[in-house]
């Protein structure tokens, strides 16, 4: 393991899944991100624009022009190199067909990057974010199927990315009153999840967009996060997924204590794909 201990004592977690205008889902200038951070007190942010290829059937656009914002983020770090560290990151949406393609992305961009997110956003090209996922599936059945995919593709795409978004993303947009899950009843698709990012050296996220959206518990859940310590994973990164300023850095305080509860003492960050560990 990569112990890099950033300083004595406690320090404001950096937040590693950070969405600005390049997102097709936000508006937000990256600069207003980065004041945001530097405000919180953190030392270190990563930028991780989503890139969902092949989402033509979203309302939003969610293809990234790479060329275009890796410039425009290469420009904010001179602008910022005495402020506080940005990091180039990005967050890949993950589905079976597109192995070739991310492939292909991956050769030709990786060395831009320091850190890829991972994530399942759409399940049979429909987004549990709308009702019609949940009308059409139910809670029980549309979870279940959300794991399925989510399975089948961290065990094929897992060499295109650094750490596993968001695991139980679905479950933010369930019903009202169904909003919760218990991982006991999807332990078939979730504990193979685990183990394939164990065995691959993978991070696991720790999405406090969960909080955000009024949950009781971060993305994944605790017994998420407690199973995968069990398992014998180590890499925790953290993350708001804020689209706005003030989301930065959501409830990083009320995270750092569940993790710690959990019987985490580090999280990770990562730097030209290289992990470093910093303490809780």
């Amino acid at each position: 393991m990569n112990i890099f201990l950033y300083r004595k004592g406690i320090l404001m977690i950096c937040d590693c899944h950070l969405h600005t205008e390049f997102s097709g889902d936000s508006d937000t200038p990256v600069r207003l991100q980065i004041e945001r951070a530097i405000s919180l007190g953190m030392k270190e942010i990563c930028i991780t624009d989503h890139h969902d290829y092949d989402s033509g059937f979203c309302q939003d656009d969610f293809t990234l022009d790479i060329d275009r914002y890796i410039k425009a983020i290469h420009q904010l770090q001179h602008e910022y190199r005495n402020r506080i560290r940005i990091n180039t990151g990005i967050e890949l949406g993950l589905q079976a067909h597109l192995r070739d393609y991310l492939g292909d992305f991956t050769a030709a961009w990786q060395d831009e990057f320091d850190f890829v997110i991972g994530s399942s956003h759409f399940v049979d090209r429909t987004d549990p974010y709308y009702p019609p996922y949940w009308e059409k599936n139910g809670t029980k059945k549309g979870l279940e199927r959300f794991f399925e995919v989510s399975l089948n593709r961290a065990g094929t795409l897992y060499p295109f990315f650094d750490s596993y978004g968001h695991l139980d993303y679905a479950i933010r947009y369930a019903p009202d009153g169904q909003r919760s899950y218990s991982y006991e009843d999807f332990e078939t698709w979730i504990d193979p999840i685990l183990q394939i990012l164990i065995r691959e050296g993978k991070a696991l996220e720790c999405n406090t967009g969960g909080f955000k959206y009024g949950l009781p518990e971060p993305n994944p859940c605790r017994a998420v996060l407690k199973r995968y310590l069990a398992l014998g994973g180590e890499r925790i990164t953290i993350g708001s997924d804020a689209h706005t300023p003030e989301i930065v850095g959501y409830d990083f305080e009320r995270c750092r204590t569940l993790l710690l509860d959990c019987g985490f003492r580090y999280y990770t960050i990562y730097r030209k794909h290289r992990p470093l560990m910093l303490p809780l």
